[in-house]
Formats: C-alpha cells, structure tokens, sequence
C-alpha cells in the first residue's frame, strides 16, 4: 500500500513510523500489540476510540447496534452526513482515515449478559461507554464477577458545565477503574455536552493506556 501525502507516496512503513513519530519513546510497541473492547460507540465511546486509534491501539474492538441521530452531533464524533448510519461503521471508517493500520471489529449488536463474553472474550481491556445507568451497571457486574481476568475501566458523572477539574479517575479495585466527578449524571435540567463528555472520555483512554504501560496506580 502507498499514500499519497502532500505530493510524496509513502510506503506503508514510512507513513506508519511517520504517524508514531510523536509518540513517547517505548510506547507504540506496547500499544501495537494491545486489545481494547468499547461497550458503547456515543459521547464517550466514539471519543475514546478516536483517541485510542491516534495513540496506536492495535485492535479495537467497538459494540453498539445504534444508528447516528442529530442530537449526538454535539458530543459525538460524528457529522451531518453521518446522520442515519451505523455508529460503529462510520467510527470504523473514521479511524480507518486516522490509522489504517489499527484492527478494528465493528460489532452490531445489543450488549447484554448473554453474549458480553462472547464478545470481549479477547480482548484485554473493557472500556464502559453508556448513557443507561441501567446498562452501566449490567456490564460492570457482569465483567467484575464472571470476567475477573479483565480489566474494566467505567465512567459516572460527566453532564453539565460544571468544573472540569472535578473530572478523575480513581481505583476502585484491583483491574477496576472509575472516571467522572462520580456526581453529575443527565436529568431533566441538565443535560450532556461535548467539553465534559469529552474530558471524561480521555481520563477513560489515558487509563487505557496507563494499563497498557504497566502503570496501573494513579
């Protein structure tokens, strides 16, 4: 495969070390070799792919079975023309844009406790990346009581426009990880957007790749 860059066609080496060039000294050769689950591809999920896919992950493994509505254009990264199509398609062909060397399995599927084994069976991490308290809870007892050899990293309270310095992440447990203020979740009068959303989703991606290093305490 060659790319053509700014009038230069790049072999696939070139552009790959190119892409990697800004990375910390020993970092991409772990996070090429590394296995990622997202449960979830909206205002958390889509962030934290796109955020794994720049740091190098090297297989991405991205669950959710719903399509692309106006309302998420203002967290989620997506555009217009996306409107009506498959969430986990288009984040697919977006990180395919971003880094066409990353492995990226796009699962259509409603996630519950008959089929999160099945399909985060080979992963390393699972990242949780919902909007229903409901499923947030189904996925993290499933994962911290059947799935006790991976590792969880979830999110709790990152609506609104308050303190982005209220945003963390702390150890829950041994392989579990919490981000958010752990306070704030959508209600009636307030609601979700990008800035918030966002920081959360990157705590949960820097996790990701704090596992990763082997640098699991924070």
């Amino acid at each position: 495969m060659k790319v053509e860059v700014k009038g230069e066609w790049l072999d696939e080496k070139k552009l790959e070390k190119l892409i990697y060039a800004r990375n910390t000294k020993g970092v991409t050769e772990k996070v090429k070799k590394a296995k990622v689950g997202i449960a979830g591809a909206g205002g958390l999920g889509s962030n934290i792919a796109i955020s794994l896919a720049r740091l190098g992950v090297g297989e991405i493994t991205i669950v959710d079975f719903d399509i692309i509505e106006h309302s998420n254009l203002n967290r989620q990264q997506y555009f217009i023309s996306d409107i009506g199509n498959l969430k986990v398609k288009v984040l697919k062909s977006i990180i395919n844009k971003i880094n066409p060397f990353i492995k990226v399995n796009e699962v259509v599927e409603k996630i519950d406790e008959r089929n999160i084994k099945d399909i985060f069976k080979d992963v390393d991490i699972i990242v949780e990346a919902f909007d229903v308290p409901e499923n947030k809870a189904m996925l993290s007892n499933y994962v911290l009581t059947r799935m006790r050899d991976k590792y969880l990293i979830a999110a709790s309270g990152m609506a609104g426009y308050y303190s982005s310095n209220l945003i963390t992440t702390k150890k829950v447990r041994d392989k579990f990880y919490l981000c958010g203020d752990f306070e704030n979740g959508i209600s009636d009068t307030v609601g979700v957007m990008a800035p918030r959303v966002i920081i959360c989703a990157n705590h949960m991606a820097n996790m990701v790749l704090n596992i990763i290093l082997g640098k699991e305490e924070i």
